[in-house]
């Protein structure tokens, strides 16, 4: 993976905070708040397991596409760089993802709950 393209995107979003929701879809989202880019994260996301039925690779890619950088602009509207992700990616490479998940604090059911 090209973490390089991740770090453009990176300060582009931070760009993006500064800008007028009218001249920027990213300043749009971050001006209605987590609610609008998580209902945004939401969309795609469904949108990702959709195409993930169909033939269509091509599709498949454009979907997943569009649900990262969505999370992307999540973890920016938090002010948190984007290699804190690839950090916890590298620290967890090689480690069975049965025991990286038995040590991670059960999620709460409520934690699901919210708009």
């Amino acid at each position: 993976m090209n973490s390089s393209i991740l770090e453009k995107i990176d300060r582009v979003l931070a760009e993006r905070k500064s800008a007028g929701a009218e001249q920027s879809y990213v300043a749009a989202l971050y001006q209605n708040g987590t609610a609008a880019i998580v209902s945004k994260i939401r969309e795609e996301a469904e949108e990702t397991c959709e195409a993930a039925y169909e033939e269509d690779d091509p599709h498949l890619v454009h979907e997943v596409a569009d649900l990262l950088f969505h999370c992307h602009v999540l973890l920016a509207h938090r002010d948190i760089p984007v290699g804190e992700v690839l950090k916890e990616l590298e620290r967890r490479f090689g480690v069975s993802g049965h025991k990286e998940k038995s040590k991670r604090a059960p999620i709460k059911p409520e934690a699901n709950k919210k708009p």
